[in-house]
């Protein structure tokens, strides 16, 4: 009945040792990515994003103007545009 005396062999030992540090290893892994989740997100629980890095409108709007692609006329018009926050009017009279 106890054929082994209840011994573990070669192949147990190796079995427990592989299971130990799989066990570690997830708990480890658990362990960080939960605080870099918790780092990251800004209290709303949704993650932080930088905002965009790039040029503005307004030095978008310079550039074409410098390059010749509009007129002085739109250009103001479009500057003032962008500085009043309104968008042209859609109303038809």
């Amino acid at each position: 009945m106890f054929w082994y005396d209840h011994d573990v062999s070669g192949w147990g030992w190796f079995a427990m040792s592989a299971g130990m540090i799989l066990f570690w290893a997830v708990i480890i892994a658990l362990g960080v990515l939960l605080f870099r989740a918790l780092a990251r997100s800004d209290g709303t629980g949704t993650p932080s994003v930088p905002p965009p890095s790039g040029p503005s409108p307004e030095q978008l709007l310079a550039e074409r103007f410098a390059r010749g692609e509009v007129d002085e006329d739109e250009y103001n018009r479009r500057m003032a545009v962008l500085h009043t926050g309104r968008g042209p009017s859609l109303s038809k009279r």
